[in-house]
């Protein structure tokens, strides 16, 4: 058995296979706990090697186990992985989504060091068996081999294995890294992508054990996964203090007795961050340190940026920092227990940290650190504002179900920002620097986005019971404030629905319509209150003359007490929930408003999940209508269609979807994505609707979007003309397409960027569909010979159902934006157009489609 350090070059540059044996667990890793940290210590490592290249930034991955297998005959060098395969997967996915982006964006040479550590050059491999350099012999090799051998650009929702958390995890690192390297042509890309490779190549450490193919693998592999009490960051951190403090002359016994606060049992408890737990002094020295650095640091770099940062920022001496630290930590435990106070009054900080508790988020407990600064000594209307603004940030995404993978280093750039901003003019600066966030990952949503949102949101089925009930306990203590009364008791208060869950036998409607428009209503916020005990089953689910009853001799809550008064003499119904819940609705902007005048536009939507998206923002966002019709695709369904109702659902065979893949499903009888299953009127995929929605890599705005195509399109027509004078006197175009007629009405040769790249199409577009019908059917009867004529196969696409069929030529220009590649492009459009003509000549001419 050897043990050796090595970063990724060193452990994957040979030719070699590293595989994943039969007995192994399945890969298991998951977003929120693995992927999404991983990403983030790669990402601050490549930040500091461009903002700070004097500093030696590494991440330590782990340790993995290998046992050689026994030498063979014309075989490359063969471990198995004992211990580690987790680790040594993601890492393998992360590297191909990096190369494949690199690789799409031209940046070749960098791609190619890539695509080395993960794919042997097949000289050495024997014929049939995988390049890939990880191999799983388990269930996990089909989704594995699948992603990792796709052609890039990958559509990670069309592999067959696309619900394998392998293909997620790609598809995740796919996203986040595109998102972080930009646009290939922006200014910062060459740097971003040669110092991302850099580190996923060089500044990972991985220690691999190494075992010869005779010793017991399992007993090693026992050995490591014992049970064991490693040292925590504060061990580390609290070893490293009263060194420096020896070392400094100073009195170690006083210090460790007067100003260390962490031995007690408040700050050695264990703590969930996510889904993993850290002693409460780890994590408090963790965003302390943030708070003091202007950083995002992992738990894991804990130690090693504290030791940085006392050899290298600090100008004081140990003994002296530690009444500062010691300092916040007191404020950090106060705040911490007063939160958990079941009664009274809590300050704005206070209830900061009772309502991160309540979401399990730690976002902005640095912040509040930071505010606390003794160095700085802020008032307390500053810090109130700040922490009221920064919590109204957070929790409005929360309201509409938004990811805050992101808003960590929103945080660390405030923090870094405003170091030395005037007191009197440090809450404006921070309002005005969140108001400004603009992109989908860490915007502040505006009124009408959440109010759209959760007018109509299932918000008990949606949100975790202590954050759901946190919301209401706001508005329960907005309307006790009216009135100068105390704030709510925080002792998790019952959430009773008033329509009852159950509600078939005691409330009756009479036609389905009806059964289904109460359905919907149900988990909304305005069927939601808060009790002060729960009810009986039979008086809950009891009807509304009995549940009024009860309610009105047993409630002390505001909330509900309100209810009771609105409803005097009337029975609970579908338009008394929706007039509450806009009440309610208004109630929670007003707990946490924006600046005035604020929208929340997102300039960059692109970055959004696709995954986020529901019918309801595209029609807000006018890529849909209500009443538009979407045509099923697959072609067991041909001719099936669904509309889209005011309710923002999709209608089909009188039944209510509330997603494109619902109204699949109930067609084909089993799970389908919806996005690729339906088309709109145009032909276009609902995925290509949505990606309209979220933006393409060509453009940031549709203003910005037009402006390109006007600009490519002049180039065209300019080089048409000079070509081929008798085609078109046109000029430009800002649209996504152009049309050439061909002498007949309703066919033309279309231009067009999709989705997918620019196409060439005969296009038929009359009004009458009958005659689209009629001339694509005469064409595909012929189909040999045009195609032959053209010099290749065509996209044939009758378009079932719609207005218009199409003939089409797909090239390999995938992004509008490459400027460099338009004169290409262009060149090869107007050839496309010339082979197409041609096949039409070859057939008789455009009079054989007079009809």
């Amino acid at each position: 058995m050897e043990t050796f350090k090595r970063a990724p070059l060193q452990l994957f540059n040979m030719p070699q296979h590293f595989v994943i044996p039969l007995f192994q667990r399945p890969y298991v890793w998951k977003q929120d706990e693995q992927w999404e940290p991983l990403w983030q210590d790669i990402r601050r490592v490549a930040e500091l090697r461009i903002t700070q290249p004097h500093v030696a930034a590494q991440h330590f991955l782990g340790a993995v186990v290998l046992q050689a297998h026994p030498a063979g005959i014309n075989r490359v060098t063969t471990w198995n992985v004992i211990d580690g395969q987790q680790r040594l997967t993601t890492l393998q996915l992360l590297m191909d989504a990096t190369h494949a982006l690199l690789a799409a964006a031209g940046a070749t040479r960098l791609a190619d060091q890539l695509e080395m550590l993960t794919h042997n050059p097949t000289a050495y491999v024997p014929e049939g068996e995988s390049i890939l350099k990880l191999r799983h012999l388990n269930n996990d090799r089909s989704a594995f081999d699948e992603v990792m051998t796709a052609e890039a650009p990958i559509d990670h929702a069309s592999l067959e294995r696309s619900e394998s958390q392998l293909v997620q995890a790609h598809h995740y690192f796919t996203t986040v890294v595109s998102e972080w390297l930009g646009e290939p042509a922006g200014p910062g890309f060459p740097d971003r992508s040669e110092q991302l490779t850099a580190v996923l190549t060089g500044e990972l450490t991985i220690v691999t054990i190494e075992l010869l193919a005779t010793e017991n693998s399992q007993e090693i592999f026992e050995t490591l996964n014992a049970r064991g009490t490693p040292l925590t960051a504060a061990d580390l951190v609290r070893n490293f203090v009263f060194q420096t403090i020896e070392a400094e002359g100073g009195d170690t016994r006083r210090a460790y007795k007067e100003l260390w606060p962490f031995e007690t049992k408040f700050w050695m408890k264990e703590v969930s961050v996510g889904r993993n737990f850290v002693t409460r002094s780890s994590l408090f020295l963790n965003q302390w340190l943030a708070a003091e650095l202007g950083e995002e640091i992992s738990p894991q770099s804990t130690f090693a940026r504290f030791k940085a940062y006392v050899d290298h920022d600090v100008q004081e001496a140990m003994v002296d920092l530690l009444p500062r630290i010691k300092q916040q930590a007191d404020l950090y435990h106060a705040w911490t227990e007063a939160a958990t106070r079941p009664s009274g009054d809590l300050s704005t900080v206070e209830m900061a940290m009772y309502r991160m508790q309540s979401s399990g988020i730690e976002l902005l407990k640095p912040l509040l650190i930071w505010l606390h600064s003794p160095v700085r000594a802020l008032p307390q209307s500053v810090i109130e504002r700040v922490v009221s603004a920064a919590e109204s940030w957070v929790i409005r995404r929360q309201l509409l179900r938004m990811t805050n993978s992101d808003l960590g280093r929103i945080v660390a750039e405030i923090m870094a920002a405003n170091r030395d901003v005037p007191a009197d003019e440090l809450a404006d600066r921070v309002v005005g620097q969140l108001a400004r966030l603009n992109v989908a990952s860490t915007y502040w949503p505006g009124d009408d986005e959440v109010r759209q949102a959760m007018t109509v949101e299932s918000a008990y089925r949606r949100f975790p019971r202590p954050r759901l009930r946190a919301y209401l306990e706001a508005i329960e203590n907005l309307y006790r404030a009216e009135t100068g009364q105390p704030q709510i008791e925080r002792v998790g208060h019952p959430i009773e629905h008033i329509l009852p869950q159950k509600w078939q036998d005691s409330w009756p409607v009479a036609t389905p319509e009806e059964e289904d428009e109460r359905q919907q209503r149900v988990h909304r916020l305005g069927n939601l209150t808060l009790l002060t005990q729960s009810l009986n089953s039979r008086v809950s689910n009891g009807p509304w003359t009995t549940k009024r009853t009860a309610l009105l001799q047993h409630n002390t809550i505001k909330l509900t007490g309100r209810l009771i008064d609105s409803t005097e003499g009337d029975e609970w119904s579908e338009t008394r929930i929706d007039e509450r819940t806009t009440r309610m609705v208004d109630a929670l902007l007003e707990v946490w408003p924006v600046p005035e005048g604020h929208l929340g536009r997102v300039i960059d939507p692109q970055t959004k999940a696709g995954d986020w998206v529901e019918l309801k923002h595209l029609v807000e966002g006018d890529v849909l209508r209500v009443g538009d019709r979407l045509f099923a695709a697959h072609r067991d369904f041909a001719g099936r269609e669904a509309t889209i109702g005011a309710d923002m659902r999709l209608h089909l065979d009188g039944k209510k979807f509330d997603t494109p893949s619902g109204a699949a499903k109930h067609l084909r009888k089993k799970a389908t994505n919806g996005w690729y299953f339906w088309t709109v009127a145009d032909g276009r995929r609902l995925r290509e609707v949505r990606q309209q929605f979220l933006g393409g890599a060509e453009a940031r705005d549709a203003s910005a979007r037009a402006a390109l195509y006007r600009e490519f399109w002049g180039q065209t027509f300019e080089r048409m003309r000079a070509q081929h004078p008798e085609w078109t006197r046109a000029t430009t175009s800002s649209a996504s397409w152009i049309d050439v007629s061909l002498g007949v009405p309703g066919v033309v040769v279309a231009t067009a960027w999709y989705q997918s790249g620019l196409a060439v199409q005969l296009y038929f577009n009359s009004s009458d569909p009958e005659i689209n019908d009629q001339r694509y059917q005469w064409l595909h009867a012929r189909r040999a010979q045009f195609e032959q004529a053209v010099g290749e196969a065509l996209a044939w696409d009758a378009m079932v159902g719609r207005k218009a069929t199409r003939v089409s030529l797909e090239s390999p220009f995938l992004y509008l934006d490459r400027r460099e590649e338009w004169g290409p492009a262009i060149e090869w459009l107007i050839a496309a157009q010339r082979r197409l003509r041609l096949g039409v000549d070859t057939l008789g001419g455009v009079d054989a489609f007079r009809l």
